[in-house]
């Protein structure tokens, strides 16, 4: 890639910071690696989004990265560009079978969970909600912990691999959730949770997810415990 298109900064598109996982995951990897980008938001579920999103995304999704003359509309393939373009160091753990697991844990993410998705939406402001889930639901609950643990066992923590990666943010979204409706987790989980939460851009997400305004009625869900 031209020098030159690599000193532009890349365009990012997003949802509503409250609700918008696939949108945390993407902006999460970039902010963490420092690399100066600008931030548009379209809200959700509004005239806005509909009337602006086909300016921007080609899928007419969010979260959408423009980089000069590039176009990525998928998380996982802009953490992978990101990765690659500007040469970030400890996106992905340095030897192979870590390596080959990292990217296998974040594919499952980005392929399954469908039932902890759809019943425990992301939703940053919400705390002490409680729902009753499914036993599907449970079931990735119990896979994702599974996940963490197994991980975190083998780098020691704080983050799944060692250092924060691509891993770390597709999961990210799931630490929230978690943290929304009171998900129990053991130990080690517990204290990745805790490493991304007191992650600075991670604060700064949710500083600014606790200022909007708009509400989307589909993800406010659960009772107060």
């Amino acid at each position: 890639m031209p020098a030159t298109q690599i000193a532009e900064r890349p365009l990012l598109v997003i949802g509503n910071r409250n609700y918008s996982s696939w949108s945390l995951r993407a902006w999460l990897f970039l902010a963490s690696t420092g690399i100066p980008f600008e931030t548009v938001r379209l809200p959700l579920d509004t005239d806005e989004f509909r009337r602006r999103i086909g300016d921007y995304s080609p899928a007419g999704r969010v979260p959408v990265l423009h980089h000069g003359a590039v176009r990525v509309w998928d998380s996982l393939a802009i953490c992978e560009y990101i990765a690659e373009t500007f040469e970030v160091a400890g996106a992905w753990p340095a030897s192979p079978g870590p390596r080959a697991m990292a990217r296998s844990i974040s594919c499952e993410m980005h392929a399954g969970f469908p039932d902890l998705r759809r019943e425990l939406p992301m939703n940053c402001r919400a705390r002490d909600r409680h729902v009753d889930t499914s036993a599907m639901a449970r079931g990735d609950i119990r896979r994702v912990i599974e996940i963490w643990e197994q991980s975190l066992s083998a780098s020691c923590g704080p983050w799944l691999f060692g250092e924060f990666g691509i891993a770390d943010a597709m999961y990210a979204p799931v630490v929230l959730r978690f943290a929304s409706y009171g998900i129990p987790v053991p130990p080690a989980s517990a204290g990745f949770m805790q490493s991304v939460m007191a992650m600075p851009p991670m604060l700064d997400w949710l500083r600014q997810a606790g200022a909007e305004i708009e509400v989307v009625a589909a993800d406010e869900v659960g009772t107060p415990d």
